[in-house]
């Protein structure tokens, strides 16, 4: 490697580590570890949203997909534009108020809890063990992506690579809690648009324009040219379909329900939107020239592209920085995955069983402790070097938005849904995701996000109707919301 762009990668990271030492004495309690204090700026709370959402599939897994199958991959682009506008717009204030409403939930297992007055606990505890579940590959998926990166940087073993990769992330997530990793995220979240944006920008130029582009592409495949290419019905739902995965991911929620006043929702959503719109479709861009640039030399790994390319087309200096942001783009979610994973144990299992009367210092410790197993458990599951990013993200996507996006919408708007409708709707939509995942062959090959979703929401009303109404002090909470 070249070393200017080595040692502008390393500046970088140790910025990273800096960032966790500076906010390691801002989390005195719980709710500053795992939350900031619930006074996230605007700003800071619509990067910090979108990069925690992105992860290293936006710059190795959505690339490395048009680049294998053209851009039909699109519509994966469009869902998700569609989904993120309208989970900030119907969820993002509404469930900020409704979390600090409910006894100021930090967690959303302590949010459903509150929600439906659930004394047994029972929906705490299958709501964290969930999200443990699920976060344990979507966590695994950025250590993949991670170790890639290193891995075609450096020039190391995938291993070795998957090792150190870990090692930074563990390190400020550990130290600094929620601040640092919002904090970092907003920093990574423009270092990712910066290299979405310039990098298509650059090879626009190295084929002198649009239609000199698409000319390569389509005397390779003239199938990669068509939106509609091999996209037949069951296909085209399953990408549009990754658009309803976003109510349900609990990291960001979380920065929903740490912003600092559902009146400065309005503002965050148009920052966020628009860095989304940008940043999809410039990792779609990087994926189409990828097919020409690399026409004489295909590449054993999709997912390589976008390192491959910046590596020859551009300066040192300006290599090293691009290879930052797609550092940026993995760390940005695992982190915030580690810390949902970290307050589930803390909040939801410790204090929620084990020592309700524990105090915060206690607390914070045994989240930070939370972030190195969760870390170690999904280090093992990435150990498989020939795991797909976009693979593992699918799945724990689809996980997520099938058990909790239906419930997290219905207890936000529906007052007669009940306690064992929540409890019904997260079990079918974690059971339907994790079955699908099994079966193969027509209907199967839906994405699974769809069916656990539509199942989820039918059982959440059934189960609703048919119980008993929810107290007056359930409904007066949610008259008092509205």
């Amino acid at each position: 490697m070249n070393p200017a762009t080595l040692t502008t990668f390393i500046f970088y990271l140790i910025v990273l580590i800096t960032f966790g030492i500076i906010f390691y004495r801002y989390s005195n309690t719980l709710s500053d570890y795992i939350l900031g204090g619930r006074n996230l700026k605007s700003g800071v709370a619509a990067l910090s949203a979108g990069a925690s959402d992105m992860s290293g599939w936006l710059l190795l897994g959505l690339p490395g997909a048009v680049y294998a199958a053209g851009m039909n991959q699109i519509w994966i682009a469009i869902s998700l534009s569609v989904g993120a506008y309208l989970n900030w717009q119907f969820v993002a204030a509404r469930l900020r108020t409704y979390t600090q409403a409910t006894n100021d939930a930090i967690t959303l297992p302590d949010y459903l809890e509150n929600r439906f007055e659930d004394s047994s606990r029972v929906l705490r505890v299958i709501s964290a063990a969930v999200i443990l579940i699920f976060f344990a590959a979507y966590t695994a998926s950025g250590m993949v992506a991670g170790a890639k990166l290193f891995e075609s940087t450096f020039e190391w073993s995938y291993h070795f690579a998957l090792v150190s990769g870990t090692l930074v992330i563990v390190i400020y997530t550990f130290l600094g809690g929620f601040l640092a990793v919002s904090w970092t995220d907003f920093f990574q979240g423009i270092l990712m648009f910066l290299a979405l944006i310039t990098a298509p920008i650059m090879l626009m130029f190295f084929y002198e324009n649009w239609f000199v582009l698409t000319d390569t592409v389509g005397s390779i495949d003239m199938g990669m040219l068509s939106v509609y290419h091999d996209t037949g019905f069951l296909a085209a739902l399953s990408l549009l379909a990754w658009g309803f995965g976003y109510f349900g991911q609990p990291h960001i929620l979380a920065r929903f329900m740490a912003i600092e006043s559902p009146k400065a929702v309005p503002k965050a959503q148009m920052i966020g939107i628009g860095w989304m719109v940008f940043s999809l479709f410039g990792a779609v861009l990087v994926g189409f020239t990828g097919i020409a640039y690399f026409a004489e030399n295909p590449l054993d790994d999709p997912e390589f592209v976008f390192l491959e390319m910046i590596q020859e087309l551009f300066n040192p200096w300006i290599a090293g920085i691009l290879l930052a942001a797609i550092l940026s783009a993995v760390m940005s979610t695992v982190d915030s995955q580690l810390l949902v994973c970290s307050s589930a144990i803390a909040e939801d299992f410790y204090k929620g069983f084990l020592r309700p009367s524990a105090k915060e210092s206690e607390l914070v410790w045994i989240g930070r402790m939370s972030v190195i197993a969760v870390a170690v458990v999904a280090f093992f599951i990435a150990w498989d070097e020939d795991s797909m990013v976009l693979e593992l993200v699918a799945y724990a996507w689809a996980g997520f938005g099938a058990s909790f996006g239906p419930v997290i919408i219905m207890s936000l708007f529906w007052k007669r849904m009940t306690f064992r409708g929540a409890m019904a709707g997260i079990i079918t939509g974690a059971v339907v995701v994790i079955g699908w995942d099994y079966l193969e062959g027509g209907l199967f090959d839906l994405y699974e996000i769809l069916p656990g979703f539509i199942l989820s929401a039918l059982a959440i009303y059934v189960f609703s109707i048919t119980d008993d109404p929810p107290s007056q002090t359930i409904k007066e909470k949610f008259e008092s919301i509205e």
